[in-house]
């Protein structure tokens, strides 16, 4: 009789103990969830187009290691529309992700990937191609009215905080890509600085530029 008591007493806290704590997430007293950190994000959210630390592998999805945290928490922003406007940056993929991040979320990715160290792209171009765009990069084209990509983004491709970002060792197709959305006007969040260049060059400049800036280190 004793045995058969036991058992039934540790059937029904066995049964108690789940209750409770299905009580205890549904208090509302309880002490909330801490807030993801940066890298919990970038590791859940962000890794699967750029890794965990930034350096995508993928040419068409940009390597954010090491880039300026004020642009990523910019371009972040961006991204993101709300319930009166469409985001200022047009990626369905992009406006996906980030539709449940804060901007506290937005700004402590942006201080994560700053402080990642860059992997450059490690895609190899043809050397007159590369040529070409070392010369534009550094000289620009005076004929076409072209000017020097230096003159914002560095003779070393580091950019100029906040407003120009770091492009040294970036994919050559996605700097290819962002030139082409420019362009076309699929891009227009940087106060049309860039369209007044890029509707200046010819495809193999932008082919070009784009080659020679993914082997700056």
């Amino acid at each position: 009789m004793k045995m058969i008591k036991h058992m039934v007493m540790l059937a029904a806290l066995a049964m108690a103990a789940p209750l409770a704590a299905e009580e205890t997430a549904a208090d509302p007293s309880a002490a909330p969830a801490a807030p993801a950190s940066a890298q919990e994000i970038a590791s859940g959210v962000c890794a699967g187009c750029h890794n965990a630390d930034g350096n995508s592998v993928i040419p068409m999805n940009p390597i954010l290691a090491g880039q300026q945290a004020e642009y990523i928490t910019k371009q972040l922003m961006d991204f993101k529309a709300d319930a009166t406007e469409p985001s200022k940056r047009n990626s369905p993929v992009m406006s996906s992700m980030v539709a449940a991040l804060s901007q506290e979320d937005m700004k402590k990715l942006g201080e994560y990937y700053a402080q990642q160290k860059t992997v450059p792209s490690q895609v190899a171009a043809d050397e007159n191609l590369l040529q070409a765009g070392k010369i534009l990069y550094h000289g620009g084209n005076i004929e076409n009215g072209i000017p020097a990509c230096a003159s914002c983004h560095g003779p070393t491709g580091s950019g100029i905080v906040p407003r120009y970002p770091g492009v040294a060792g970036q994919h050559a197709e996605y700097t290819l890509t962002q030139l082409n959305q420019f362009n076309t006007g699929d891009r227009a969040n940087d106060n049309k600085v860039m369209q007044k260049v890029v509707h200046r060059m010819s495809a193999n400049e932008k082919r070009a530029v784009s080659a020679y800036i993914s082997t700056m280190r």
